[in-house]
């Protein structure tokens, strides 16, 4: 896991972030994809 799951998860489970900015997170390369189903609970979908 990147040292940012943690941090990107609590926010968002916290409603600090929305999916979009989850999916910016994996756009700049601070979590993965998978790591952006485990926290949103859906896949990660390219525009």
């Amino acid at each position: 896991m990147s040292k940012w799951y943690a941090k990107i998860k609590g926010w968002y489970e916290a409603g600090w972030w929305t999916k979009l900015m989850v999916k910016n997170a994996v756009t700049k390369e601070k979590i993965t994809a998978d790591e952006y189903k485990d926290i949103t609970g859906e896949d990660y979908v390219t525009d």
